[in-house]
């Protein structure tokens, strides 16, 4: 009785946990892309590093071109 109960709680725990992992990959996915990323790009072109935020700009301008066409 005892190994089925640990068994269960295992499972059980073991799918909230996988939960937790996918959502806290979706939140620091959405935190980096909206809020970081930018406020990098915005220090770099104020502290004078232009030419290279510019550049950075450009990949990832070409990288959401290229994942919009591929439907990712």
């Amino acid at each position: 009785m005892i190994l089925l109960f640990i068994i269960l709680m295992l499972l059980v725990f073991g799918k909230l946990l996988f939960l937790a992992f996918r959502a806290t990959w979706g939140i620091a996915k959405i935190l980096l892309t909206f809020i970081l990323l930018p406020a990098v790009i915005v220090v770099m072109a104020l502290g004078g590093l232009i030419t290279f935020a510019i550049p950075i700009l450009i990949i990832i301008g070409i990288i959401t071109v290229l994942c919009s066409i591929c439907g990712k």
